[in-house]
């Protein structure tokens, strides 16, 4: 039950991060037409494209996260004695996780300290650029305990695509 939620989140994931894609690509779009047919550039229009690509890129981290297309230690854990592998799998991930805890925490405390202010081109605080740290922190911590439960069960958790 647990691995088939973390499977839909992943989807759902996957599918927000190609959406922020094609919004990417067409305020950039917009903003070329602006520029060189309309001859009035919408300053809106890139500040809109880096903030996507803020979300884009948490969507995107997360799955790779629960996918295990991370930086991991393969080589050297299948070195180890067999007894030995499981456990230092389970620290991989667990340190892992500790790290997506931090980017939930660290994300927190600098949208709160940024809420009060305004994104110059945007009507939208300036906190909000911490909110995809916050998100992918959240969903890390979330793969990475369906890792250590699907490692402990002698399992292994398939890829969103498969």
């Amino acid at each position: 039950m647990f691995t088939k939620f973390c499977s839909t989140v992943s989807k759902i994931c996957l599918v927000l991060a190609v959406i922020g894609l094609l919004a990417v690509i067409l305020c950039v779009q917009w903003q070329v037409v602006g520029r060189y047919v309309l001859n009035d550039t919408p300053t809106w229009a890139e500040a809109l494209a880096m903030l996507i690509v803020l979300f884009v890129t948490a969507f995107g981290l997360a799955v790779g996260v629960r996918d295990a297309g991370h930086i991991g230690l393969e080589s050297l854990v299948i070195l180890l004695p067999k007894k030995w592998q499981r456990r230092v799998e389970i620290l991989i991930h667990a340190l892992v996780g500790v790290f997506g805890y931090l980017m939930v925490q660290g994300g927190w405390l600098w949208a709160s300290a940024k809420w009060g202010e305004k994104k110059p081109m945007l009507p939208v605080p300036d906190g909000i650029d911490y909110v995809p740290v916050i998100i992918a922190g959240a969903l890390i911590l979330l793969f990475s305990i369906e890792h250590i439960v699907a490692l402990l069960r002698g399992e292994s958790v398939a890829p969103v695509w498969d």
